[in-house]
């Protein structure tokens, strides 16, 4: 009998891991709270974000390059020399007089603007590949968002369901307390009453397993609080922060288990690795042509307007001569632009095309890969709600010995011995079952992600 009650203690202990201490401000906070949060704080969602937007940005500029991409607008400003003119000739028949000098001692304000842009007309698919590549590099870096949101959202609800288990393992430290208290009592009042099956070495086994139920608070106190503080950390809320969740208990979730196929046809439309896989074939693709289209001359249409003057100079109305530091010009025409490095150019379509050969290997790697981790998955749900079916009997049964070795003992009826056993059973079970409930919610989730369908279908079942 005696021993039973030792390890009473021990083993309510062994069986329980640990969260958070309390403080001054206090978050109400729930599962889909929990997640809404982290996907809105995350600094791994928020970088992915900024890359997406960055992406998003690229393909934008690439776009933009259908109209005018080569427009410069140039201006210089100086001193020039002005005319020097003895026969005082006619301003617009300078040219004709030889007389005519710059006078450099007479220095005037000059200024001058030119104007160019070019706009292509027919670039053999380079410009159109540059933007389907850009709009594929864009689609990739969204679902590399999805892919961090998912990552973040199961990291968030291991930490939040981590409290609620060592809320419930705490509070059955507790009950062991009260378990070992009782050991303590029985072993002193079975020595005041002369029980030979009692002696000394037994109360001291009691006061030893005390001992170790006192090492055993602090060490669950202490991992209870590194529960708590690290879900506050993945919320980025203040250290005074107190996490208390809405419901504090740990139930498991109501799920409907769909069939395997329906979960690998939804990883297949959402997974995110699938997605950047499919955007790598298309702008791989897109690529091989951009580099194909430096074999042929691409058709462009330029204008260049340029225009200068300085006061005390004078434009002449002869077209053979003009003054350099007064005219108007204006130039404008169709043109071909055509890159004569044509090995370079077969190397650049070579390595485009073992670009998208191995994007294509990726993309048969990651399908299988996916299909494989969306039936790991299944399958864990299926194992982990038998396991917690069983705990869940079990525990059943444990309550129901208890409340018969209870009565029996308020009865006196009872034996001391099988009490200690059926309260000894009874909390390791319900141990056992909590932490089955937490593996059995988490398998949920990870199947879910493991669809890509966590972010989109979490309200459908999360309370």
């Amino acid at each position: 009998m005696q021993k039973n009650f030792l390890v009473v203690g021990l083993w309510c202990f062994l069986a329980l891991p640990a969260a958070a201490q309390l403080s001054s401000d206090t978050l109400h906070i729930d599962l889909r709270g929990v997640l809404e949060q982290t996907l809105s704080m995350s600094p791994d969602v928020r970088a992915a974000q900024s890359e997406s937007a960055w992406a998003s940005a690229r393909y934008d500029l690439a776009r933009s390059s259908r109209i005018l991409p080569e427009v410069t607008a140039t201006s210089a400003f100086a001193v020039v020399p002005g005319i020097e003119n003895p026969n005082s000739t006619p301003r617009d028949q300078l040219y004709l007089d030889p007389a005519v000098r710059n006078d450099y001692s007479n220095l005037r304000p000059y200024a001058q603007t030119e104007i160019s842009l070019i706009q292509p007309v027919y670039t053999w698919g380079a410009l159109g590949g540059t933007i389907k590549a850009a709009g594929a590099g864009s689609d990739l870096e969204d679902a590399r968002v999805q892919e961090k949101m998912a990552i973040a959202s199961l990291r968030a609800a291991s930490l939040y369901y981590g409290v609620l288990l060592a809320n419930e393992l705490y509070r059955l430290t507790d009950r062991a307390g009260e378990v070992v208290s009782m050991a303590m009592r029985e072993i002193n009042r079975l020595l005041e009453e002369g029980d030979p099956e009692v002696d000394d070495a037994d109360r001291y086994q009691v006061l030893l397993t005390e001992q170790e139920y006192e090492r055993r608070v602090v060490q669950v106190s202490q991992e209870r609080q590194t529960a708590h503080s690290a879900l506050r950390r993945q919320l980025l809320a203040a250290d005074s922060i107190i996490i208390v969740p809405v419901r504090d208990t740990l139930e498991p979730l109501t799920f409907i288990l769909e069939n395997l196929a329906t979960y690998q046809q939804k990883a297949l439309m959402y997974r995110p690795e699938i997605l950047q896989a499919q955007a790598g074939l298309v702008a791989t693709d897109a690529l091989i042509g951009v580099a194909r289209a430096d074999y042929y001359p691409q058709a462009v249409f330029g204008l260049t307007l340029s225009a200068s003057g300085a006061s005390n100079r004078y434009r002449q109305p002869n077209p053979y001569i003009s003054d350099g530091f007064r005219r108007a010009s204006a130039r404008t025409g169709f043109g071909l632009i055509q890159k004569l490095n044509f090995r370079q150019t077969r190397a650049r379509v070579a390595q485009a095309q073992a670009q998208h050969t191995s994007a294509g290997h990726l993309a048969v790697a990651a399908e299988q890969l996916v299909l494989a981790e969306v039936e790991q998955a299944w399958r864990r749900v299926i194992t982990e709600r038998a396991a917690l079916a069983a705990e869940d009997s079990s525990l059943a049964i444990s309550k129901e010995w208890l409340r018969v070795e209870q009565i029996n003992f308020d009865l006196d009826l009872g034996d001391t011995e099988n009490l200690v056993k059926a309260v000894q059973t009874n909390l390791a079970l319900e141990a056992r079952y909590y932490e089955a409930v937490r593996r059995y919610n988490m398998a949920i989730l990870e199947l879910l992600a493991a669809a890509g369908v966590l972010i989109h279908e979490m309200n459908a079942f999360i309370e």
